[in-house]
């Protein structure tokens, strides 16, 4: 698919902006036994060697990441992607384990979780021991997507235009059925894994950027912050950069899956930013109602139903993907990537995503070794892997 993506897109021409970045994040596991493992200083230091600073530490040390630089194609983006997957995955491999994309752990850790040596990390085990360290840490991956959006006032509209519409991207990333070792009933168990932080959930409605600001302080002021970034929102404005990033897509083995996302998420951003430009309300939409609409997307992932939250009521899940192409349809046109987000919903469709492709591996023997290999990145010889 890779050569025809790129013809297609460099085809139409470069795209208008936003230019788009991604940061994935991805589990550990012995290249054995196949349970997750606390190697990552070592393959982060092996990675950094080809990857520079694109590669990087996670709270845990079962847990690595990568860094795309921000790019204007969806062409581009797929290239760096490979890129970083393939480094990673030679790193893995010299330190004896596997890069694994699954939003949370298939075979668990054994024993207590230790946290990186890393001061930030410090303050998150010292405010919230519960939560950080021992038995019951929070371990997941996702992936985070990044779009510019220079004006500060505009991009709190878009937050609040964007709400209704990730469920939908939440439900074609799920791809963490796993929990403990045992199925969890939920196609996204990371949602609701990593939800039980304070702060995380979906992005408040906010009348302009003063109010973001304000309530942001307020809830450093409370304690349950302890700075601007810990923010953890569904949706929310980068405090380093000119972007709006979006957190909830779980880590996907798939590249075409995680392009899909991106392409939805960057056209939705594009169509919306016109309702914002010629003065579209937001819908006002309940944030009860958002969260119903979160935690179904999360049970049923793309095979089941979805909460319309248009309408309040539920709909087949493909009714709800096929409404979201079609708005975002004139922005993907342009970037001349409708074709390809068509023929991959199709795919995403046929198979039931990300967490019915784990399903289906661990049925065939009822071996969670199997969803360990479905989902590890593999490595490409230096030869054999693509430039930045």
């Amino acid at each position: 698919m890779s050569s025809e993506l790129e013809s297609e897109l460099e085809r139409k021409g470069t795209p208008d902006p936003p230019t788009i970045g991604v940061e994935e994040e991805f589990f550990l596991a012995d290249r054995e036994t196949r349970a997750t493992v606390g190697r990552a200083s070592d393959v982060v230091k092996q990675a950094r060697q080809c990857l520079g600073d694109q590669a990087g530490f996670e709270l845990y040390p079962t847990i690595v990441e990568t860094r795309t630089r921000p790019v204007g194609t969806l062409a581009e983006l797929r290239q760096q992607l490979q890129w970083l997957r393939s480094g990673l995955g030679r790193a893995a491999a010299e330190a004896g384990c596997r890069v694994v994309a699954s939003g949370t752990e298939v075979i668990p850790v054994t024993g207590p979780q230790h946290i990186v040596d890393d001061p930030r990390y410090w303050q998150l085990a010292d405010r919230y021991p519960q939560f950080v360290g021992g038995d019951r840490s929070i371990a997941s991956c996702a992936c985070h997507i990044h779009l510019h959006a220079p004006d500060r006032e505009e991009a709190v509209e878009l937050l609040n235009h964007l709400r209704p519409w990730l469920p939908t991207l939440q439900a074609i990333a799920a791809n963490s059925p796993f929990r403990d070792g045992r199925d969890s009933g939920f196609a996204s168990w990371r949602s609701l894994h990593f939800g039980q932080w304070p702060h995380v959930g979906p992005t408040p409605l906010l009348r302009d950027a003063a109010a973001y600001d304000s309530l942001l302080d307020a809830l450093v002021e409370s304690g349950m912050l302890f700075d601007r970034r810990h923010l953890y929102w569904y949706a929310r404005l980068s405090e380093r950069w000119p972007t709006l990033e979006i957190r909830l897509p779980d880590i996907n083995a798939d590249l075409d899956t995680v392009l899909f996302v991106a392409c939805l998420a960057r056209a939705l951003v594009g169509v919306l930013l016109a309702d914002v430009r010629r003065g579209a309300p937001a819908p006002g939409i309940s944030d009860p109602l958002l969260r119903a609409a979160h935690w179904r997307a999360a049970r049923d992932g793309v095979r089941g139903s979805g909460l319309d939250l248009f309408t309040g009521r539920l709909r087949p899940f493909p009714d709800l993907a096929v409404r979201l192409i079609d708005r975002v349809a004139p922005a993907l046109e342009e970037t001349g990537a409708l074709h390809f987000v068509r023929r991959t919903w199709h795919s995403v469709h046929t198979s039931g995503g990300g967490a019915e492709r784990q399903r289906a591996a661990y049925r065939r023997r009822g071996d969670l070794r199997d969803v360990v290999d479905l989902l590890t990145v593999a490595g490409e010889s230096e030869a054999d892997a693509p430039s930045p």
